[in-house]
């Protein structure tokens, strides 16, 4: 449990630096959003998860378009 307290601290920090400094639509800062996502549901923490998975998804198909390989 405390490798993934750590891992999910890392990942939430990450994703407050990617927010700030690019941008909330930003393709890394998705990334780490849709990483901390796959962390969480690893851990059974789906109702967190799919939120982060749905902003995850949102935000591609707004900044890559829906047609986007």
């Amino acid at each position: 449990q405390g490798m993934y307290k750590e891992a999910e601290l890392i990942h939430r920090q990450t994703l407050a630096r990617r927010e700030k400094v690019l941008g909330l639509e930003h393709p890394d800062t998705l990334t780490s959003i849709y990483c901390l996502a796959y962390l969480l549901a690893y851990q059974q923490r789906y109702h967190e998860s799919v939120i982060l998975y749905e902003r995850a998804c949102a935000g591609y198909i707004t900044v890559l378009g829906k047609d986007h390989p």
